[in-house]
Formats: C-alpha cells, sequence, structure tokens
C-alpha cells in the first residue's frame, strides 16, 4: 500500500513572506487530510524561517499522523519530545539553503545522531533519517538506531542517460 504524506512548510513561507497570519500551515494540513492524504510534514528549523513552534503545537492537536522533520539540534529535539509527534525525520539543516539539499551525514555526524535518535525513541517517537543513498550511509544509520531510512534523490533526479542514473543507484 502506498501511503501520502504532504509537506506544508512553503504554505508558511507564504505567510512569512506576506508577514501576516494567512495562510495558515494548519488550515492547509487539515484541508489535505480532508483530501485523503496519510500524514503531514512540517520541518522546524533552528532559524524558524517558516514553521514556528505555535505551527507545530496546533498541529499536533488536529493531526493524527505528524513527521516532524528537524535537526539534532538538543533544542529541537526537546521541543519534538515535548510535542511528540508520530515521527520524527533527522535531516541537515544548512541557514542559507532554501530547502533541504542533501542527505544527513551520519557516518560523520554517528554520535550526535545517535544520541537524537535513542532521545526520541525514549519518547515514543518513530525516527527516520534522510540519507544520502550510500551504504556508508545505509549502515551508519543502522548503527545509530534508526528503524526507518529515507533517500535524499537530488543527484538521481538530476541524473542524465540511463549510465549515470545507475551510478546514483549503486548501493
Amino acid at each position: 500500500m502506498v501511503k501520502l504524506g504532504v509537506n506544508i512548510d512553503h504554505v508558511a513561507t507564504i505567510r512569512e513572506a506576506r508577514k501576516s497570519y494567512e495562510p495558515s500551515p494548519v488550515e492547509a494540513a487539515k484541508e489535505c487530510v480532508r483530501a485523503g492524504c496519510d500524514s503531514i510534514v512540517c520541518h522546524l528549523r533552528e532559524d524558524r524561517r517558516h514553521i514556528k513552534d505555535a505551527d507545530v503545537k496546533r498541529l499536533r492537536g488536529v493531526i493524527d499522523n505528524l513527521n516532524l522533520e528537524m535537526s539534532v539540534a538538543k533544542e529541537i529535539v526537546g521541543i519534538a519530545c515535548r510535542i511528540k509527534p508520530d515521527q520524527a525525520t533527522l535531516v541537515p539543516e544548512k541557514r542559507q539553503e532554501i530547502t533541504t539539499e542533501g542527505g544527513l551525514d551520519v557516518r560523520r555526524n554517528e554520535a550526535s545522531v545517535r544520541r537524537a535518535v535513542e532521545r526520541l525513541h525514549k519518547n515514543g517517537i518513530a525516527v527516520s533519517l534522510f540519507i544520502n543513498p550510500s551504504k556508508e550511509q545505509i549502515d551508519a544509520s543502522v548503527r545509530a538506531g534508526a528503524g526507518i531510512i529515507e533517500f535524499h534523490t537530488g543527484e538521481y533526479a538530476n541524473a542524465s542517460g540511463a549510465p549515470a542514473v545507475r551510478r546514483q543507484l549503486d548501493i
């Protein structure tokens, strides 16, 4: 069975650009659920550039299957542990990027990722790691305790021709 999760971050991006309270990411999420989506995804960034703490709290109150994308920063992990989304997806975070541009380097940051995974699991939160599709990252994700992984597919999407596409899938 295929399930659909809808990311509502850029509804909040428009709200913030307008310096307004509309459009509401919470209302957008409710509309997505009414239309049949299975989960709502939002990214609480350390700089709070779009989704705000209050959005996540309101979403938790009205959405049955909430997936919080987040960094491994102690403050953000603490917020997740208090709000208790159904799933936390750990992603890399760069201030200058518009949207997540690559996978989390679990191999290089294994200790901090493991600490975040353990803390989230202790609070009953399923954890996914958003990684680049490589054997090293998959192995590090297993060692860090993640039960779910998601692949960043940017290189695959931008690959040109069959040989290049096959190289991107060589794990």
